[in-house]
């Protein structure tokens, strides 16, 4: 990636440099964290881009550019647009039920009481919407949440941890059989549901998820090595991931070496992407440049507009939707679109930033957001689980956004 003086795209050096001297001092010498990598681009040019720390603290490697991140729900993103790609095509409408395209979830029920697996339940008033799903207001839930006795359910029948040799649609038959955790329409609550996002993408196309998103987003955005799995020759590239003790310690989670990424049937749409700062770079450069990006078109400027719009009922935000405490944004003076959060009042949010500004981030602590008014990409790239151990998005907007000069 070729970078410019900061200075060229109206930013200050000197500022910039805090970036750096922050993460080093507060978490990298610390132990906080293992190792970083931070870009900052803007006006389509790269102006800060650097490593610190290490991949990998048992064998003392360190972080390279093309080292490879666990980017968990940063796959998000990436799976709506490719669900969206087939919007373009009239395969679906965002009001359509889900029932349509998996017929076994037409009779869907919500909870009202009891607990696995012995649920009583009420049928749902009206039926589970497509947007709902890339909104997460379908009434889904995650299994880690360990908040209420639906998501214990989860975490029994195995959802979004599925064995060996199963697949999506084993996740959606699972699903099936659970029942939501409110009136879809009714709130909003981190989910599944981009995973199922990533199923309807197969009915749809009529091709494997992994293989749909190689030949119509990775191959033509130049995304050499992002996908699903790890080969032989990309495992040494392979960070380390830790994870946040009680403590406050950080202990191995994931070996690099290991065989977690290694021929996987189970293609998680949420969370299951591997990817480097090259390659989601050029994703995010597309989305800056209205979905385009070196002439290949990957969504229409006028689908992408819709999908980093707040689509959370009454123009409201997150704050006023939001079920349990735990997603990858905060939620004051945040709204939520297709697959994106999207920032509606920096002062509600504490922040500095943009009306307009969208992003995510994922679980071992990576982070994005593409800021139209300002024509800023900020990426980071780190291995730590949870999110939301140290507000990483807050600290780095301070400083970014401090350093603009014009």
């Amino acid at each position: 990636m070729k970078r410019v003086e900061p200075a060229e795209v109206g930013m200050c050096a000197e500022r910039l440099e805090r970036i750096g001297e922050h993460l080093r001092s507060r978490y990298i010498e610390p132990g906080k964290i293992p190792g970083s990598l931070t870009l900052v681009a803007r006006r389509g040019k790269v102006c800060y881009l650097e490593k610190e720390g290490r991949r990998d603290l048992e064998r003392d490697l360190p972080v390279e550019e093309d080292t490879i991140f666990r980017i968990y729900s940063m796959t998000k993103p990436i799976t709506s647009i490719a669900l969206m790609q087939l919007y373009e095509r009239g395969l679906f409408h965002l009001n359509d039920p889900v029932h349509r395209f998996i017929p076994e979830w037409r009779d869907l029920r919500v909870y009202k009481a009891g607990s696995w697996p012995m649920y009583d339940t009420v049928a749902c008033q009206q039926p589970m919407t497509v947007r709902q799903l890339f909104t997460h207001m379908s009434g889904l839930t995650y299994g880690f949440l360990h908040a209420t006795n639906v998501d214990h359910g989860y975490r029994k029948a195995r959802i979004g941890s599925l064995k060996q040799g199963q697949t999506l649609r084993d996740m959606i038959e699972g699903l099936a059989k659970l029942p939501l955790e409110f009136e879809p329409g009714t709130a909003w609550n981190y989910s599944v549901a981009t995973d199922v996002l990533g199923y309807l993408v197969e009915v749809m196309s009529g091709q494997r998820f992994d293989d749909y998103l190689r030949q119509h987003i990775f191959e033509p955005l130049g995304m050499q090595d992002t996908g699903f799995n790890i080969t032989d020759d990309k495992v040494e590239r392979l960070a380390s991931c830790y994870q946040r003790n009680m403590d406050k310690s950080i202990a191995l989670e994931d070996d690099g070496q290991a065989s977690a990424y290694r021929d996987r049937s189970f293609f998680s749409g949420g969370g299951g992407l591997v990817s480097t700062m090259a390659d989601y770079y050029r994703f995010c450069s597309m989305l800056r440049n209205g979905g385009e990006l070196d002439g290949a078109r990957i969504i229409g400027p006028r689908t992408l507009a819709m999908m980093t719009a707040n689509h959370l009922p009454d123009g409201g935000d997150l704050a006023g939707w939001a079920r349990g405490s735990f997603s990858e944004t905060s939620y004051d003076g945040i709204g939520f679109g297709l697959g994106f959060a999207t920032r509606l009042d920096p002062v509600a949010n504490g922040t500095l930033g943009s009306v307009g500004e969208f992003n995510w981030g994922g679980l071992a602590s990576t982070l994005f957001w593409v800021d139209p008014t300002e024509d800023l990409v900020v990426i980071f790239m780190t291995q730590l689980i949870p999110s939301g151990t140290f507000d990483f998005r807050g600290q780095l907007q301070s400083i970014v956004y401090s350093s603009i000069t014009d």
